[in-house]
């Protein structure tokens, strides 16, 4: 059996999720390169076929916490410093999809499908 519309909606966004989260996990971060980084993820993972929108959220706040605890300047990019928001258009199907801590895991997650 051919997956259904919805179920290739999903499988793209999985994709999609799979690049952002392991293509840029370990970058350099700190809070000044926050912004620009969000930005550099968002239109790298908006480049792939189907993608919609991405919204990334580098959380400072989780971010300078960590940093007042070493005495680097940065840190590695994780899960547990962004959330994400990402969007596929399949076929006419839209795939609303996100990214946030559950516990002490990135859980990414099918929020909504829009079966047209």
């Amino acid at each position: 059996m051919d997956p259904t519309t919805p179920q290739a909606a999903c499988f793209e966004a999985g994709i999609k999720f799979g690049t952002l989260y392991h293509q840029f996990a370990g970058t350099p971060v700190s809070p000044d390169s926050s912004a620009s980084l969000e930005r550099a993820i968002a239109e790298a993972v908006e480049n792939q076929p189907f993608c919609e929108s991405v919204d990334v959220e580098i959380l400072d706040d989780v971010l300078a916490a960590e940093l007042d605890e070493q005495s680097a300047d940065y840190t590695e990019l994780t899960g547990r410093f962004m959330e994400v928001e990402l969007v596929v258009d399949y076929e006419g199907c839209r795939v609303h999809t996100s990214m946030s801590m559950e516990g002490d895991y990135p859980r990414m997650r099918v929020d909504r499908v829009e079966d047209a």
